[in-house]
Parts: structure tokens; C-alpha cells; sequence
């Protein structure tokens, strides 16, 4: 699903404009890019949780000419699937 197709979702199930379904659905993003930029973790009861992690720097290899490179410290964010979403993706 796109965000415009989420967008379109969101303004039909709740019979809103595509202009305030679109400041809901861009409130939302802002708000938890906002959270994981501070480091803070996301709790979304039966969806999952988004939480960031850091990773130590390593020696790594440049997989096209083989040449070996320093890739820094860096942190990313993480999602962990909540138990009620990954039943009803397995079921079907």
C-alpha cells in the first residue's frame, strides 16, 4: 500500500476529505519519525513496535572492486511485528 492509497483509505472509512485524511495520515508520520529521531520507542498495540538501534562500526568490503572499507557507527530503525498482526498475515 502507497500513501496515497492509505490516504484514500483513511478519508473513506472515516467519510472525511482527501486533504484532512492526508493532514491525519502526515501528522501521524511526523509524529513517530519525530519520536525514533529522539530515540524513543513506538508501542502499537496488535500492529508492533518501531524502537531504534545502534550498530558498532566494522571493517567491511566493497563487493564490487573488493577493496576493504571502514563503515562507520550508525543507527536505524527496527520494527518488531506485534503478535495479532503476525496471525492474521499467517492465516491468510
Amino acid at each position: 500500500m502507497t500513501r496515497r492509497k492509505l490516504i484514500a483509505a483513511v478519508a473513506a472509512a472515516e467519510g472525511i476529505t482527501i486533504k484532512e485524511a492526508e493532514m491525519a495520515v502526515k501528522t501521524v508520520f511526523d509524529s513517530m519519525e519525530q519520536a525514533l529521531a529522539e530515540e524513543d520507542r513506538i508501542e502499537i498495540r496488535g500492529f508492533g513496535s518501531f524502537q531504534v538501534r545502534s550498530y558498532q562500526s566494522y571493517q567491511g568490503r566493497n563487493p564490487r572492486t573488493g577493496e576493504s572499507i571502514q563503515v562507520n557507527n550508525k543507527k536505524l530503525p527496527f520494527f518488531k511485528v506485534g503478535r495479532e498482526l503476525k496471525e492474521r498475515v499467517n492465516k491468510g
